[in-house]
């Protein structure tokens, strides 16, 4: 690599991120443990539809319970974390999740909506525990890197899992595939239960008890703002999954798009990779704000698959960015002892703006015409940027007031 390349592509960060012990072991066993994870809802829906002989939608409802079940049981989960410990949570969830995925393909219908609600409440919390394990692990100045690499991991997960599910389910049975998935995710489980990485810093004295943090002392309007922000991204992304499949279907071009999703997630990874090596930090508010305006003219490019590919590549590329960017900034708000239950509603945050964001961008593409998906959940995206601004001047302006004494007291 030649002295102008390395001058543009600054790897430094990446370097530093990766020397810290115990963070290089982190990303390789999450993004190996997320492929089964984020083959969940493909799989269940190629069983619900061929093995039990449902429509799509009832395939929707078991997708919905467990989405569901995981907002709700993200922050108790992590809360539970935070009191007892990241082992007994794994035992925990590992058990419900072995029981789940053993008995679903044996389980009729009316009993499976239940049983999908359980276990998403009680789901293996990855996701969230990756992204607390890094604020453990990583000074706060190097956790743009960190949190850079984690959303990449992600990106990779989700490039692999559902394709995986859907050549295993066309290719033996779905219901083989349900037993396939779960085998992965308990063994996701086991190993985060061997690797069992740090979930808290490590401040405090042995046997000390943790301090006591009430709600009002952390749920603050800017964790707020940023939570908002967060959900407010995963919807763009949720209805921009939705809109490709509906504008390259109207064009008769449905065949290409795995194509346009692989750009849309190489756009990503480069974006996030770029994000990482930034020395300055980028707000999150700002980076969602681009997100949705870039998303909003998508559609018009959807008379070609190239075009929609072209189109897609400014969104694209801040997406790993801006969900890097609002864990890097929920850690940094959510004191060490209620990380975890941060985090956790971090996640149910990031979960539930995919929820809304499909069926709401299938609703508006009904209703009006393809393209119109990605204009109306950027649109909303762009509204939501707009609604929590105020929070962010006040937070600068704050901010400035206070490193005005500050450069006073040293200038004199």
């Amino acid at each position: 690599m030649t002295p102008e390349v390395r001058s543009v592509v600054n790897l430094k960060p990446y370097r530093e991120a990766l020397a810290l012990p115990g963070l290089r072991s982190l990303l390789l066993v999450a993004v190996l443990a997320r492929i089964p994870l984020t083959a969940t809802g493909v799989t269940l829906t190629f069983y619900v539809v061929q093995d039990l002989g449902r429509g799509y939608g009832a395939a929707g409802l078991v997708g919905a319970a467990v989405t569901v079940g995981g907002a709700i049981g993200g922050p108790l989960l992590g809360r539970l974390i935070d009191r007892r410990g990241l082992r007994p949570v794994l035992v925990l969830t590992g058990i419900v999740e072995a029981v789940f995925w053993s008995t679903a393909p044996s389980l009729p219908y009316p009993l499976l909506l239940p049983a999908a609600f359980i276990a998403g409440s009680l789901a293996l919390p990855i996701f969230s525990v990756v992204r607390q394990s890094v604020a453990a692990l990583v000074p706060e100045e190097r956790r743009r890197p960190a949190y850079a690499l984690d959303s990449m991991s992600v990106e990779l997960s989700f490039m692999v899992g559902p394709a995986l599910a859907v050549a295993l389910a066309t290719t033996i049975t779905a219901r083989h595939t349900l037993y396939l998935v779960g085998a992965g995710i308990v063994a996701a489980g086991v190993a985060f239960w061997l690797l069992n990485p740090p979930t808290a810093d490590d401040v405090e004295e042995p046997g000390t008890p943790r301090r006591q943090i009430h709600r009002r002392e952390w749920v603050t309007p800017r964790l707020l703002a940023v939570l908002a922000v967060s959900l407010a991204a995963t919807l763009v992304l949720g209805g921009t999954d939705v809109a490709v499949v509906a504008v390259l279907r109207e064009s008769g071009e449905v065949g290409w798009t795995g194509v346009v999703l692989a750009m849309w997630a190489v756009a990503s990874l480069v974006g996030g990779f770029a994000y990482g090596a930034t020395h300055r930090a980028v707000s999150p508010l700002a980076l969602m704000a681009a997100l949705s305006l870039c998303t909003i003219p998508v559609g018009l490019g959807g008379s070609h698959w190239w075009l929609l590919c072209l189109a897609m590549i400014p969104a694209g590329a801040l997406c790993a960015p801006t969900l890097a960017a609002t864990a890097d900034a929920v850690s940094r708000l959510a004191p060490a002892e209620v990380r975890g239950e941060a985090m956790g509603v971090h996640g149910s945050a990031v979960t539930i703006g995919l929820a809304v964001g499909a069926p709401l961008a299938g609703a508006v593409i009904d209703a009006r015409a393809p393209w119109w998906g990605f204009a109306v959940t950027g649109l909303i995206g762009a509204l939501v940027a707009l609604a929590v601004l105020p929070i962010e001047l006040r937070h600068r302006r704050a901010a400035a007031a206070r490193i005005e004494p500050e450069y006073a007291t040293a200038s004199h």
